[in-house]
């Protein structure tokens, strides 16, 4: 095939594309200018009349080259003229006035006797001509830009006739080549109705969204509002997914640098902006008391989580962090990010290791010396646990058994364990090995000098195994999205949101609690589904269906985060809650241990679960869990 060919410039167009061209061509145009206001100064002062011919050539001459060294000097020849603003004007004023003193001072010098008059005359004149041909050429630029033919553009609806609102108009009108035409304005502040901004109208308020977008053929909604509460968004947000239109907002107020937009990190409103929950408050103090210059160790270091604790921990000053993983990929992509953010500032380590090789981990433990760890090293995936339950096993009960005997042994201060809603009355077998890991701990906090903590919660979005990124690839592929069941709901937290709160929670320990952090309402996942596809321009069940596929082993309709033997106790932060430490027989947990030992060395994965259940007695199966859940609805 052959490859179309780009149509030839002429010469006069290849010359004056080059920047010294450019340069040189604006450098003329300035010298006629002046010699132009020199003229006319002049003959309004009658020194045309009088004066001799070679003395006006040398005080010509003498204004020239003032003139280009003040303008060079005050890079009035480096500026891109297409862009020139207030600041390009104040430099010209400034270097036009600025060469006036020593311009005076060589004319008497050399006999030319000027009057003031003169002086002035000239100056307004110089500044008039050189500052208004640049702004012509700008203004021609933007009107050749702007007149140019966009069929086939997006039509964009802003919502927002604030500093951001202006801010993107401006943009995408000076930006042609992204493809979009600022239509309208939507605000809600009555004062601005009727209104423009950039020759945009505002027209009308959040409430006219629908009306407005089938009006003016509406393809593209923005979000201008950087400093908008949550809730408030969630409800615009609502409005502009009945209208079909794709949507797209900008960073919240604490992502934009310097109060500037940047076009380029508007973004798909995405699930997360529809949870409409508060951001979290924490107390920086107590955390940093805590992390700050301390060593820090981090297993599961790459993974979701773990790489947000990172993230995260290494704003907080650490001595050295420490990031363990038996997966090299996440941990290098981890490690290479934290380097780029805070170069030689942050002392890092990269270790590759299991937590199963006990050994291993000594060496690391007795090298470093941790005096905090967070362990969110373990196997979450539930449906992948059921078909290889030693594996579940292997990494969350002796994993964490590991790590824990270790940091009691080399004098750890405090053990952050990270556990899951699903270790409350678990259906399955990761959450009953993480439910094991919390009572390993419990134990270990009874009788050593380290302070052991779990904080428990529920599902991340956007975390490796999450439902969101699935849905999103099923969207991409036109569909259909998959769910288990249309009733099953779950809670959903977004991973900055829980790491912070784990860190706070670790901070509160005092050794043997199980933290709770408050997840909010929980979530349809049908809800959810329905949400991320009008996001994305689509409607529900007519764009892009939605196939339920039946529960999948061990898995329940619902999660708790307490069980009800346990009870709560509210802390400082109304986000974490305790619940109470049960009593565990010793005994029987380390009788447990040494059956399920033998039983992953042999692989007897039949006699695993009447073991487990032995081992935690709240395991029961998901049908138990589910019609009790029915029992409880039916009684409301």
């Amino acid at each position: 095939m052959e490859q179309q060919q780009q149509p030839q410039q002429s010469v006069l167009e290849k010359v004056l594309s080059s920047y010294k061209v450019r340069q040189i061509t604006l450098w003329i145009i300035d010298m006629c200018s002046v010699l132009i206001s020199i003229l006319i100064a002049q003959k309004l002062t009658g020194l045309l009349e009088i004066e001799p011919t070679s003395s006006i050539i040398l005080a010509v001459v003498t204004y020239l080259a003032l003139h280009t060294l003040s303008f060079t000097i005050f890079k009035c020849y480096s500026s891109l003229w297409r862009y020139a603003g207030e600041e390009e004007m104040v430099s010209i004023v400034v270097a036009c006035i600025i060469y006036v003193l020593p311009l005076y001072l060589i004319h008497k010098y050399t006999g030319n006797d000027y009057p003031i008059l003169f002086y002035i005359v000239s100056t307004i004149l110089v500044v008039a001509f050189t500052g208004g041909i640049r702004l012509t050429y700008r203004t021609g630029r933007r009107i050749r830009k702007r007149t140019l033919p966009r069929e086939g553009n997006t039509r964009v609806l802003v919502v927002g006739a604030g500093n951001a609102g202006e801010m993107i108009i401006n943009e995408l009108k000076e930006n042609p080549q992204l493809g979009k035409i600022p239509v309208g304005i939507i605000d809600d502040d009555v004062n601005k109705l009727g209104r423009r901004i950039h020759n945009v109208k505002i027209l009308g308020k959040t409430k006219d969204i629908k009306e407005i977008v089938k009006e003016h053929d509406i393809d593209e909604i923005i979000l201008a509002m950087a400093n908008l509460d949550n809730e408030r968004k969630k409800v615009i947000i609502e409005k502009c997914k009945s209208t079909k239109c794709k949507v797209k907002t900008i960073p919240g107020v604490y992502e934009i640098i310097d109060g500037k937009v940047d076009i380029k990190k508007i973004r798909d409103v995405d699930i997360e902006d529809l949870l409409g929950r508060e951001p979290i408050k924490v107390n920086l103090g107590e955390i940093s008391e805590y992390i700050q210059n301390k060593v820090v160790l981090v297993t599961g270091g790459g993974g979701s989580i773990g790489s947000e604790l990172c993230r995260q921990i290494a704003g907080f000053n650490p001595k050295h962090l420490i990031i363990l993983d038996n997966y090299e990929n996440n941990a290098y992509a981890i490690q290479q990010e934290l380097i780029r953010k805070h170069g030689d500032e942050l002392k890092l380590s990269t270790i590759i290791a299991s937590v199963r090789e006990k050994v291993r981990l000594e060496e690391i433990f007795k090298e470093y010396l941790p005096e905090v760890v967070f362990h969110a090293a373990a196997h979450k995936h539930v449906p992948l646990m059921e078909n290889s339950p030693t594996e579940a096993i292997k990494n969350n009960i002796f994993g964490t058994k590991n790590v824990a005997e270790l940091a009691d042994e080399y004098r750890t201060k405090r053990f952050v364990l990270i556990s899951t809603d699903k270790a409350v009355n678990p259906t399955n077998i990761m959450g009953a090995t993480k439910r094991a890991a919390e009572m390993v701990i419990q134990t270990l906090n009874e009788k050593s000098e380290t302070e052991y903590v779990a904080v428990r919660f529920g599902n991340v979005l956007g975390s490796n195994g999450s439902v969101i990124p699935l849905f999103k690839n099923q969207i991409a592929e036109g569909g259909p999205i998959t769910i288990t069941h249309p009733d099953i709901i779950r809670y959903f937290m977004t991973i900055p949101e829980a790491v912070q709160l784990v860190i706070q929670a670790g901070a509160m320990a005092c050794g043997g609690e199980i933290f709770i952090l408050d997840m909010g309402e929980p979530v349809k996942i049908v809800d959810l589904a329905n949400n991320l596809i009008s996001l994305s321009g689509f409607e529900p069940n007519r764009d892009i269906k939605i196939k339920y596929t039946g529960l999948r082993p061990g898995e329940k309709l619902y999660e708790e985060l307490l069980m009800a033997e346990e009870g709560i106790t509210k802390t400082d932060n109304k986000k974490i809650f305790i619940g109470n430490p049960l009593d565990i027989n010793t005994d029987v947990m380390g009788k447990n241990l040494e059956i399920l030992d033998k039983i992953i060395e042999k692989e007897d994965v039949e006699l695993i679960d009447s073991v487990m259940r032995e081992f935690v007695n709240t395991y029961i199966s998901p049908e138990e869990a589910n019609n009790r859940r029915d029992k409880e609805l039916v009684c409301q």
